[in-house]
């Protein structure tokens, strides 16, 4: 039997870095991470709600497919250097068919005369049993799997591993797993990597992109990919190759900690990380210092992606330049309603006011009549509705056009999330030479329960206020979980924080933002983050492929509340 590699040559740290945040992400990035600088394991991150339907379709229409096939053409480009280098490779670019993506692997290791070593994991896709589990009859139903399968296949030699749907942090938990020898038990190292993972999983969001102060950064025509530097105890340090664009700083990677997060427990499979105990910390130019994590049993459950099929949808939008845009589009939702035949399930109208007064060009005269419908009838929505539209354009409003041509229904998906209990799932780890290794779920667990509330400092005193926008003082982070959206929202000091913490309250989001107004909102405060957590149910309809608004994955949505204004301490501004 050949004598695995090792993961790392330095015992104390592991150096993980990242090369993907989802399914098209920079294709040059495997390369750029392996020759750009010092790293043992690159990880890599293809899999989000969306992509899971895109590959569940692709496998239904080829059962060889149902993976990313970016990953492969990476390999073909990359394989040889990786292996030359000790680098192993841990993705779970393998979607709906890990065990079709290893193959390919397989064939092209021997096609490059590369004496790689390819494993996969396996058991996370519940479709075929969805309706025994009390999960419907979805088109795919993804468990999240925990590290340790990828542990296994890691400790057995191999040197790429492939898995379908396990979190994203576990791309780099197991690694660290697998270098430091812990224990499954080891809660608080397992969380500490938790987070790291958190930081690192969607690329260059922790280098400086999608940040909302970029204007501070330089040098961010092209941002270098992320690293985390773990340390046995689960601490780390999140950086980046030398001489690569962005920036890693604090407010970088506190940004990335509030991405898509939720309450104050940060669940997975291997771990629940203590996101109230989270430290992050400079440690020199283009390094961060995370450390404090504390951690907790899993969940007895495992989190289940659940994909369907929704219907179908079509769109129209309408260009209305000029003078009154709101009888012009009163007009056109009046005609377009009365001449269709046969009304869809679903007819939602948004008019966007892009117009301005006295406008210099047209484009900024113009304002923009959206028209989205949906049903399970794809006629419906089809030409006889984009056609319709084009029907009024001698008999609608002055100045009538389109700004897309009449085109055919479309399927949509929805997703939502299911639970299943832990013990029910399969999960295998296929080791290089075929061997199959069945990994149990966690002996110890703990349900989830909502943490406390914590102290914050009472409301400052000002000598007087400014109504400036809320970005003046904060900086904020928006993403989508599901139908929910969420915010994060932190400031850099300890006085702006005794602000925020009390300013910044459910009902004033309601405010600020009052597309939220009928929705419930939760609040989790992030004392040692100085930062406070909104999650909006039910903002985002039936998640990011249904489409429910112009943002569909909310990540503009952080952006539109930093513009928003009020009053803000005049000190606090001159900190």
């Amino acid at each position: 039997m050949t004598t695995p590699r090792p993961l790392g040559a330095d015992r104390d740290v592991l150096r993980i870095g990242n090369c993907s945040g989802f399914y098209g992400d920079r294709h040059s990035a495997v390369r750029e991470m392996l020759d750009g600088g010092e790293i043992d394991v690159l990880t890599g991150d293809y899999l989000a709600e969306l992509t899971m339907l895109i590959l569940a379709r692709d496998r239904i229409k080829n059962p060889d497919g149902g993976y990313a096939k970016s990953f492969l053409t990476q390999m073909r480009e990359t394989l040889a250097s990786a292996y030359e280098k000790n680098v192993q490779i841990v993705v779970n670019a393998g979607g709906m068919n890990p065990s079709g993506l290893a193959a390919r692997l397989r064939e092209l290791a021997q096609e490059l005369a590369v004496p790689a070593r390819i494993a996969y994991v396996e058991g996370d896709d519940l479709t075929s049993r969805a309706p025994e589990l009390g999960l419907g009859a979805p088109i795919a139903a993804n468990a999240y799997l925990g590290s340790w399968g990828i542990v296994e296949c890691l400790r057995a030699g191999a040197d790429v591993v492939v898995t379908g749907r396990v979190t994203d942090a576990s791309l780099t938990v197991a690694p660290a797993a697998a270098h430091f020898n812990w224990d499954r038990d080891d809660f608080d190292a397992i969380a500490g990597a938790m987070v790291a993972g958190h930081v690192i999983e969607c690329s260059t969001q922790a280098t400086g992109g999608n940040f909302c102060a970029f204007t501070e950064l330089e040098n961010l025509a092209r941002p270098g990919f992320p690293i985390a530097e773990v340390r046995g105890d689960g601490s780390s340090v999140i950086t980046k190759h030398p001489g690569t664009g962005g920036a890693v700083t604090v407010d970088t990677v506190t940004a990335q900690l509030l991405y898509e997060i939720q309450t104050a427990r940060y669940a997975g499979p291997d771990a629940t990380a203590r996101f109230d105990t989270i430290d992050v910390s400079s440690d020199g130019p283009d390094r961060v210092l995370i450390t404090g994590v504390r951690g907790e049993a899993p969940p007895p459950q495992l989190k289940v992606s659940l994909n369907r099929f929704g219907g179908f949808r079509n769109e129209m939008e309408f260009l209305l330049v000029g003078r009154h845009i709101d009888a012009k589009a009163a007009l056109t939702r009046q005609q377009l309603e009365s001449w269709l035949h046969d009304r869809p399930t679903d007819l939602d109208w948004e008019l966007v006011r892009t117009d301005t007064p006295d406008a210099d060009t047209e484009q900024r005269a113009s304002a923009i009549l959206k028209c989205v419908v949906r049903d399970t009838d794809p006629k419906k929505v089809g030409r006889a509705f984009s056609g319709t539209a084009v029907e009024l354009a001698l008999a609608g409003y002055p100045g009538f056009f389109l700004a897309n041509p009449p085109r055919d229904a479309s399927p949509y998906g929805v997703f939502t999330p299911g639970y299943v209990d832990a013990s029910l799932v399969e999960h295998v780890a296929v080791l290089p030479d075929g061997t199959r290794t069945t990994v149990p779920p966690a002996g110890t667990t703990r349900a989830l329960d909502e943490v406390a509330t914590p102290d914050v400092p009472p409301a400052p005193t000002p000598g007087g206020t400014r109504r400036v926008e809320l970005g003046a003082v904060a900086l904020a982070r928006s993403g989508d979980k599901g139908p929910n959206a969420n915010i994060g929202v932190w400031v850099r000091t300890d006085e702006q924080w005794a602000w925020l913490v009390n300013a910044l309250t459910i009902d004033k989001i309601h405010e600020l933002l009052p597309e939220t107004a009928a929705l419930p909102i939760k609040r989790v405060v992030l004392p040692n983050l100085r930062a406070v957590n909104f999650v909006i149910e039910g903002l985002l309809g039936e998640g990011v492929a249904y489409n429910a608004r112009f943002d569909p994955q909310a990540k503009g949505l952080g952006e539109w509340l930093l513009a928003r204004h009020l009053d803000v301490p005049t000190d606090l501004l001159n900190v």
